[in-house]
């Protein structure tokens, strides 16, 4: 195991970061949004592998307006996302308390941002799915609702959950169903088409605080309860394909890394506040550090560089995996 002392580059904004997300899509993989107190920040990243050295520049900032003492608690990017069109189209949702805010713009001069209202509690976690057609969030009010984004944005479909919903994810490779875990250990697979739930396990422990779906394998899905690692093979789901103990006192958040054959994991939690890279299939981490603060956990889409945003700063190291 590598323990790390500093990140191999660094971002600082000097402001505290409330949440942020690096985009996916081809076009725009570069693109960074970072919640601060009063706007959303759009930055762009170049990693030494692409530039020779480290350079970001900042794009635009889009106002949250006034947003009281709500924090920003997830930002998505829309599948249409593109730096490489003329002009440029970004769009993106960020949850803000129980709103979700879409935003709209061409890095210039257009912009627009409507706002969807329905929950009744605090938006947890939000996902493009579809391509794009839709977007779906989970609450802490037992919901997992569906929004059209068309020309007129509305909550078109609704599935109740027995707990808070804390994660929502969808596949890159089967668009049409989405991941949703639930607080209290449950995970299902909706068929969004057909309105209907195709598959959930359980975790043997809670709460349930982050799950995530594997890119390189639809098969595969993770989430972190009880400061454990719970890896299901959705061809055998009746019980869990591996469970590790990676934090001792809880966890906050765990992410599959994008392109590796190993199924690489990243996750954040205590004592303190420490992250860990480790592999799925193996017992051993690829290293470790302490953070000062918590406000997110993204990997590179391209690049094996896994970020966490602590503090004022957002952090970058890259990790050596296959």
């Amino acid at each position: 195991m590598r323990t790390v002392t500093g990140p191999d580059h660094t971002i600082d904004l000097n402001e505290s970061i409330q949440c942020y997300e690096i985009c996916a899509n081809d076009f725009a993989y570069n693109l960074i949004a970072v919640a601060l107190e009063k706007r959303i920040c759009l930055l762009v990243v170049g990693l030494p592998e692409e530039n020779g050295e480290f350079l970001w520049h900042h794009l635009q900032d889009l106002e949250l307006g006034e947003s009281d003492s709500r924090c920003v608690n997830a930002i998505a990017f829309s599948p249409d996302t593109s730096l490489n069109s003329t002009p440029n189209n970004v769009t993106f949702c960020a949850a803000l308390g129980t709103d979700l805010m879409i935003f709209r713009t061409d890095v210039n001069q257009y912009n627009t941002v409507d706002t969807l209202r329905g929950h009744t509690d605090y938006v947890n976690d939000i996902s493009w799915v579809c391509e794009g057609e839709f977007l779906a969030s989970v609450s802490d009010d037992f919901t997992c609702r569906f929004w059209s984004t068309a020309a007129v944005s509305e909550n078109v479909i609704t599935f109740c959950l027995s707990s808070a919903g804390v994660s929502i994810k969808s596949h890159p490779d089967d668009n049409e169903k989405v991941l949703v875990a639930e607080k209290r250990g449950i995970i299902h697979l909706y068929n969004v088409r057909q309105k209907k739930t195709v598959l959930s396990v359980e975790s043997p422990k809670f709460p349930l605080m982050s799950a995530d779906w594997a890119q390189s394998n639809r098969l595969f899905v993770s989430a972190l309860a009880g400061g454990d690692v719970i890896t299901w093979d959705l061809n055998r789901p009746f019980v869990p394909a591996d469970v590790k103990q990676i934090h001792e006192d809880g966890g906050r958040v765990v992410r599959f890394a994008p392109g590796s054959s190993d199924m690489v994991l990243a996750s954040i939690g205590r004592p303190g506040l420490t992250l860990k890279v480790f592999s799925a299939k193996a017992a051993v981490l690829l290293f470790e550090t302490g953070l000062k603060t918590y406000a997110g956990l993204a990997w590179h889409q391209r690049l094996p560089y896994i970020s966490a945003a602590s503090d004022r700063k957002l952090l970058f190291w890259k990790v050596q995996m296959k």
